[in-house]
């Protein structure tokens, strides 16, 4: 069964094209390490809530997006492998690939999935 990282952060706005940059070069490790498929997702009709939403789940400041993205895995074990190779390669050292956001507040889980529709 399929396995799913999800995540969801703030980007400030105007570095919308650094991280278009940061993610391709990120998602292609992913990718390469067995990933079946990597989203990023720009906000663009995102709800402000009154109890809960994605601003406050990651401390959007009025300058920032929020993104949500995921990564498909053709199951755990791949993923898990795949994050521990990951840590060693030197395109993922934040040195070589800036992250263009605060990654303390970025929110990240793995999940396994339970319905899955497809037309």
């Amino acid at each position: 069964m399929s396995y799913v990282d999800g995540f969801v952060l703030a980007v400030p706005t105007a570095n919308k094209e650094k991280f278009i940059a940061h993610a391709r070069t990120g998602d292609a490790v992913f990718i390469e390490l067995g990933a079946l498929r990597v989203v990023e997702c720009w906000g663009d009709d995102v709800p402000h809530g009154t109890q809960t939403d994605f601003f406050r789940c990651v401390q959007a400041k009025d300058d920032e997006t929020v993104v949500f993205s995921w990564i498909e895995w053709p199951d755990k074990a791949t993923r898990d492998a795949a994050m521990e190779k990951m840590m060693d390669d030197p395109r993922m050292d934040p040195a070589n690939n800036p992250m263009p956001f605060d990654g303390k507040r970025l929110i990240y889980g793995g999940f396994a999935p339970l319905v899955q529709l497809q037309a």
